[in-house]
């Protein structure tokens, strides 16, 4: 089980908006994707998802820091994003940590995928004028 954890995230790192016609070699074709901000079914939507995605930022990079099995066919990735939207953080790299619920098949490959991340660590808190107030929310709240 961690061999193929280990395999998954060393592949799925190595994505970039040239190679996604790869994803079929990482997901199935009823590939069921989410988010807290999407969710996608299905291998060409989730190609579409990716493309989208590749197309908005100048730079993402992820950095696998855990492998977590939990039983035949499901496991846990623990994860560090970072990127770079020409419209977001002024253009700074941005990191945030998050993990994914991966479960896959007998042939080796993703029929479910469930990332979490906190979506304002991801996107708002870094939205001119959004940001601010609610980073001054949170303040506030702690």
């Amino acid at each position: 089980m961690s061999d193929f954890l280990h395999d998954f995230a060393r592949r799925f790192a190595d994505l970039d908006a040239g190679n996604l016609h790869r994803l079929g070699e990482l997901y199935a074709d009823e590939v069921h994707f989410t988010d807290p901000l999407h969710e996608v079914v299905g291998l060409e939507a989730l190609q579409r998802y990716f493309a989208a995605l590749y197309a908005n930022v100048t730079q993402l990079d992820f950095e696998f820091i855990g492998f977590d099995p939990v039983r035949e066919g499901e496991g846990y990735l623990r994860w560090v994003m970072s990127y770079r939207h020409p419209r977001l953080n002024c253009g700074q790299l941005i990191s945030l940590e998050g993990c994914s619920l991966l479960r896959w098949n007998g042939e080796g490959k993703v029929e479910r995928h469930r990332d979490f991340f906190d979506a304002g660590a991801l996107l708002y808190q870094h939205v001119p004028l959004l940001g601010p107030a609610i980073r001054w929310l949170q303040r506030r709240l702690t």
